[in-house]
Order: C-alpha cells, then sequence, then structure tokens
C-alpha cells in the first residue's frame, strides 16, 4: 500500500520517524513535505497535496492512504479536507483511529505531534493503516451523502 505522508514543523521528528517505520514495514511511503525544519512554515499545501495524492491513487485503483501531522492534527485535517474527496479524520487513540477507517472509509489520518510520544503516534497510525472499512450499507449510505453534499452542494435529509 502507498501511504503519503505531510507535515508541518511541528510534526518532522514524528514524520521521519513513521516514514523510516512505514517503509520498514511494507509500505510505499511518498512524502509531501516539508523537507527542512522552518518554525514559520505553512502546513496547508503540504496536507493538500497529500490529500491530492490519495484521492488520485484511490481513483486510479493504487491502494493509498495518508497521514497528515502538526501540532494538534486540527489545522492539517481541515486542510486535507478541503479536497474533493479526501474523508481525513482526526485520531487521537486507538478507537478514534480505527473508527475512521471502519465507519468513515477515512482515506487520511491527522495526528497531533505534539499530543503523543511518537510511539504512541506510531501505534495509532498503525492502527488506522491496518483495519478494513467495514462497507455497511449504514456507512456506505452516510459516506454517500458526504460525497454527494461536494459535488452538488445539496444533501439529502
Amino acid at each position: 500500500m502507498r501511504v503519503h505522508i505531510a507535515t508541518d514543523h511541528a510534526g518532522m521528528e514524528l514524520s521521519s520517524h513513521l516514514i523510516r517505520h512505514l517503509s520498514a514495514n511494507g509500505y510505499e511511503v511518498i512524502d509531501h513535505g516539508p523537507t527542512h525544519y522552518d518554525p514559520d512554515d505553512d502546513y496547508p499545501a503540504f496536507c493538500v497535496n497529500a490529500a491530492r495524492a490519495v484521492v488520485a491513487d484511490q481513483h486510479a485503483g493504487v491502494p493509498a492512504l495518508g497521514i497528515v501531522l502538526g501540532g494538534s492534527g486540527n489545522g492539517e485535517q481541515i486542510a486535507a479536507n478541503k479536497v474533493v474527496g479526501a474523508r481525513a479524520a482526526l485520531a487521537w487513540n486507538l478507537d478514534t483511529a480505527r473508527l475512521a477507517r471502519q465507519h468513515n472509509d477515512a482515506n487520511l489520518v491527522a495526528v497531533g505531534g505534539r499530543q503523543h510520544t511518537i510511539e504512541e503516534a506510531a501505534q495509532i497510525i498503525d492502527a488506522f493503516l491496518s483495519e478494513p472499512f467495514s462497507k455497511e450499507i449504514r456507512h456506505l449510505r452516510r459516506i454517500a451523502k458526504i460525497a454527494e453534499y461536494e459535488s452538488t452542494g445539496f444533501i439529502a435529509d
């Protein structure tokens, strides 16, 4: 599976660790930056580029998920979710990571690098990447409504 990863300065150490960790576990990791530490960097472009790559890969039939990192993960999740077809979920423990995949078929996970130890964050990421989508009808229906709103600006009750 291909994994797209992006961060800002607050997640650089975690991102470096995850790139090594995931590569060692057989994932093809694509780093969307940044390439060097800059305390004044702006995360939106990095996260949007990672989300665009995940969506493009999935549309091309390439198994892919994404990771966006920052201090809290909040802004990074918001940025990634501006990409049509991206479903980025903020995960702060193993349950939220697993449920993001099981119920929401989230294709990106946001994690706050300042909220967890590197080991805890890696466990959250591992849980997200290894959890399959349940494909239950109720979840499919809800995701379809979100996608419909993305494309039409309207949502059914």
